[in-house]
């Protein structure tokens, strides 16, 4: 775990291999999770869909994300990756199979809404690579695990329709045999991932959180900072209903929304009680210094990766239909500009990490937090009038710094409290839902120009944020053993 050399390619290493099996899975649950974008032409065939309903279908694939992340972030940390994981392939795969089965709008849009379940696989392969990987070379391996792992979402764009109309041949709704077979190779793999992965090395010690729940805070000031950074989540929840109300798009009656909103209200005061359960004692008593750990760098984390991931989702959702639209192009000239923003992850966010580990976590945020603002701000003034390819630089510059800058949000998250890293992974994910939400509410009501605006104005506010209250990473955090003996790891 010492050794500072990174040979991706060397399989004989342990960790080497987990990192692999890690991200694949990864691909497997961004694949089966965004199955539906690309083959929406022919399930609206099918259907018979409305405009609202399709569109419906849309936010219900992200609803369920928001919770599921932070709840299994606390799981993960609790019995592991490894049987986390293989559970997740395993149910999110079955859900998959009855969005392929389904037989009315119905039982369409209820797998579609529990398969978002599925967006919370992330953050269980943060918590595994952060178990094989020392502190050196986590941003690396978490930018590699990221990057290659969300790319599952673009090769779904790439190639399910072409298995869509091959299954066409054999049966009536050939999109039901793409789907399915995204379900079924899921379910294959959980049992390839539980036969081959371990959630450490060998001799190294699992550490797990004292109590099952929320995350553990070590002072009053980290209590209230923690309840405040729940709020949007929650808001962001409400904000995704709202948007499936009458006043959206309808799939929802106004009764059913208002008893959802009173739902998450009550939801919230629970969470806040929970909170508070789970830190009685350490809230009654002075935690030592040595064990303690600072909630603002989790709260830094989640406003950057707000910025980062959660722009990078809305800019995909939005970028195909702003450019055949406004600016005229044909659908596979707009689904190409848009396939330049997602395939930028195979090296920004491995990038990112890499350059967290090598100059800094909190120097490397700074730096592609900003180029985000510089690149969206960009956006912002291109218009119909200019070159393709100018529009496709500016478009390639700002992915390039969106998506290093998530890479470089997850090569801190390691840092931070060993035992809590799937739930600051959670926490932290559940930020990039809440950004989506909110820059997507942004460019449901505003032009285009404005929504980039917005954006990069709210890039500038997490840049300075960072500058002031983001500590980089130093020293050594404390971990008790079951024995009693603390052992201290390494973060520089």
């Amino acid at each position: 775990m010492s050794n500072t050399s990174f040979n991706v390619f060397n399989l004989g290493d342990g960790k080497v291999r987990v990192l692999h099996l890690s991200w694949v899975a990864f691909f497997i649950t961004f694949f089966m999770w965004f199955c539906h974008a690309s083959l929406m032409p022919y399930i609206v065939e099918t259907f018979g869909l409305t405009n609202g309903e399709a569109k419906a279908l849309l936010f219900l694939n992200v609803a369920l994300t928001i919770p599921a992340r932070t709840m299994v972030g606390a799981l993960v940390d609790k019995f592991g990756p490894r049987l986390m994981f293989s559970l997740l392939l395993a149910i999110s795969g079955v859900i998959c199979l009855a969005f392929a089965s389904a037989q009315n709008y119905e039982q369409l849009a209820a797998a579609r809404f529990l398969l978002g379940f599925t967006g919370a696989g992330f953050v269980i392969g943060i918590r595994l690579v952060t178990e094989w990987y020392a502190a050196r070379q986590a941003g690396t391996a978490q930018g590699i695990y990221g990057g290659w792992g969300n790319f599952g979402a673009a090769i779904a764009n790439f190639t399910l329709p072409a298995m869509a109309v091959a299954f066409a041949s054999v049966m009536t709704d050939g999109w039901r045999g793409a789907v399915a077979v995204s379900g079924i190779v899921a379910i294959l793999y959980s049992f390839v991932f539980y036969r081959f992965v371990r959630n450490t090395p060998k001799g190294s010690t699992y550490f797990s959180p004292k109590k099952l729940g929320p995350m553990e805070v070590t002072s009053k000031g980290d209590f209230v900072l923690y309840v405040i950074m729940c709020v949007p989540i929650f808001a962001a929840m409400a904000v995704i209903c709202w948007r499936l109300s009458p006043a959206g798009v309808a799939l929802l009656s106004e009764n059913v929304t208002i008893a959802v909103w009173v739902g998450l209200g009550v939801w919230f005061c629970w969470q806040v009680f929970n909170i508070y359960r789970v830190n009685k004692e350490n809230l009654a008593t002075e935690i030592p210094e040595l064990h303690r750990y600072k909630f603002k760098q989790v709260a830094m984390l989640d406003l950057a990766y707000m910025v980062t991931f959660g722009s990078e989702v809305a800019v995909v959702s939005m970028l195909p239909l702003f450019f055949t639209t406004e600016f005229g192009y044909e659908p596979s000239k707009a689904a190409l500009m848009a396939g330049f923003f997602m395939a930028m992850n195979l090296i920004a966010r491995p990038g990112g990490g890499y350059l967290s580990d090598k100059i800094g976590r909190k120097k490397t945020l700074l730096v592609t937090v900003i180029g985000s603002a510089i690149g969206y701000f960009g956006l912002s003034f291109i218009t119909p009038e200019w070159n393709f390819w100018t529009i496709t630089a500016i478009v390639v510059f700002c992915s390039f710094f969106v998506q290093a800058g998530a890479g470089a949000t997850f090569g801190v998250v390691p840092t931070i409290k060993r035992r809590l890293t799937g739930q600051i992974a959670g926490m932290t994910g559940a930020y990039g839902n809440v950004g989506a939400a909110a820059f997507l509410l942004v460019n449901s009501f505003a032009s285009a120009s404005t929504f980039f605006l917005v954006i990069a104005v709210s890039c500038v506010v997490v840049f300075g944020l960072l500058s002031v209250f983001l500590e980089e990473p130093n020293g050594q955090i404390a971990e008790i053993l079951e024995d009693g003996t603390v052992e201290l790891i390494d973060v520089s």
